[in-house]
């Protein structure tokens, strides 16, 4: 096993691919009564063009197919695995990002058989046309919901206007026309392409001792059998990266009693794997703090001149191939929403330059959060990404924080905060009658 040793948290990881090909990482943490395992596969609402398994074509897939996967995987023949999880005292879950689909547990107890239960159900798929089709109205259902959240409507509505040809703009969970096109064939070609232990990775972390843990995993593995991995080939759109395909500008209408505005900003230039990735990410955040956190000049002026409020936020995406921010908020005048949140974003230079305790002041503060963060199982887990971020975990981020200059957060900020890389995106409120 690979050991990475951190020593300003005094925490020790292991690691180890198994000849199938599944890389584990295994983290004890002392004092913890419980442990959080997360069972991970590459493959996302994304990836919906790829070289199924066994085949040399490539095929286009119905969108959410990767979510409605996550859906089926734990009911099979004669059970479900909930009930197996809930028998062993565990609470599982499972969640399907932009690149990822992940199954997890956390348990005080019933270890060994909680981790078999999770490595169990995951490799073995059971589809029928009868549960596929029963399937269908219970997504079906979540997607309607979900198109009548005017913040979610927000956010894929800005994600559209930045990736527009990208398969990035549609939902997660796809769409109701859509899920209907899908089939057991087709759940089963996916299955086969991306759940194989190649492309996968286990995380656990808590209450566990790492030998034991991983000559369980070991023997589990062992005893099954895996068709050679065929090197998975997926077709994502490349977007332009002098941001012409970018739409600038769109606005619905919607039953809300407010406008909600959100301006997005498209990351052009590529960004490395590993460590590198971890950095530019670091970075990032802390020029986010440096231009609108709450102690920020930019956000206490536009505070007390009434243009956002309690409900302003910002994020930054960074997943495998692609990253944004977005900036969003009720207001009663979008269009001055919009103005101020772009010209912060466009005269970044008084909050970055020559502000020496400010970028101090921010290293702290996020640093303070990652510690924090560090006595969080789920944090630990759900912030590690091997496609992304290689070997680096949550343990690796203090030490990049607190390497990162003012240079390098004007570096960042010249090369990502250009005008062409920004969008709008609004609802206003449906006029009545």
């Amino acid at each position: 096993m690979q050991v990475n040793k951190y020593d300003q948290f005094n925490e020790v990881s292991y690691q180890t691919k198994l000849p199938n090909g599944l890389t584990v990482t295994l983290l004890p943490k002392a004092g913890f009564h419980k442990t959080y395992a997360v069972f991970t596969t590459n493959y996302g609402s994304i990836d919906n063009t790829f070289v199924p398994a066994g085949s040399d074509e490539l095929k286009r897939f119905p969108d959410g197919i990767a979510h409605f996967l996550e859906h089926k995987m734990f009911e099979k023949a004669d059970h479900d695995a909930f009930q197996t999880f809930g028998k062993y005292g565990a609470s599982a879950n499972a969640f399907t990002s932009f690149t990822r689909t992940s199954y997890l547990f956390s348990a005080t107890r019933n270890l060994r058989e909680n981790l078999m239960t999770l490595l169990d159900f995951v490799q073995d798929p059971y589809f029928t046309t009868k549960t596929v089709e029963k399937e269908k109205g219970i997504i079906g259902q979540e997607i309607e919901m979900y198109n009548d959240d005017p913040s979610w409507r927000l956010y894929f509505g800005m994600i559209g206007n930045l990736y527009p040809n990208h398969p990035l703009q549609y939902d997660i969970a796809g769409t109701t026309e859509s899920i209907a096109k899908i089939t057991a064939d087709d759940l089963y070609a996916a299955y086969r392409t991306f759940y194989h232990p190649e492309n996968m990775t286990l995380f656990v972390v808590g209450k566990l001792d790492p030998d034991e843990v991983l000559d369980w995993i070991t023997t589990n593995q062992a005893t099954k059998q895996f068709d050679t991995f065929q090197p998975i080939e997926r077709r994502i759109p490349a977007t332009a990266t002098d941001g012409h395909d970018i739409i600038p500008y769109r606005t619905i209408d919607m039953p809300v009693a407010r406008a909600k505005s959100v301006v997005g900003v498209k990351g052009l230039a590529p960004i490395e794997d590993g460590l590198a990735a971890l950095k530019y990410r670091a970075g990032v955040n802390v020029l986010l703090e440096m231009l609108f956190g709450d102690t920020s000049q930019n956000y206490l002026k536009l505070y007390d001149q009434g243009i956002i409020d309690d409900t302003f936020g910002y994020d930054f995406e960074l997943q495998n191939g692609f990253n944004f921010l977005t900036f969003s908020g009720e207001t009663n005048d979008p269009a001055q929403f919009d103005a101020a949140i772009i010209d912060g974003l466009e005269n970044w230079q008084p909050a970055v330059l020559d502000q020496d305790d400010l970028l101090a002041t921010v290293k702290k503060e996020m640093i303070g959060r990652i510690v924090f963060m560090a006595n969080s199982l789920e944090a630990i887990a759900n912030r590690y990404d091997q496609r992304l971020f290689g070997a680096a975990t949550l343990f690796d981020e203090p030490a990049i924080i607190d390497g990162l200059t003012l240079e390098d957060i004007a570096t960042i900020a010249a090369q990502l905060l250009t005008s062409q890389a920004i969008s709008e995106y609004q609802i206003r409120p449906a006029t009545k009658g």
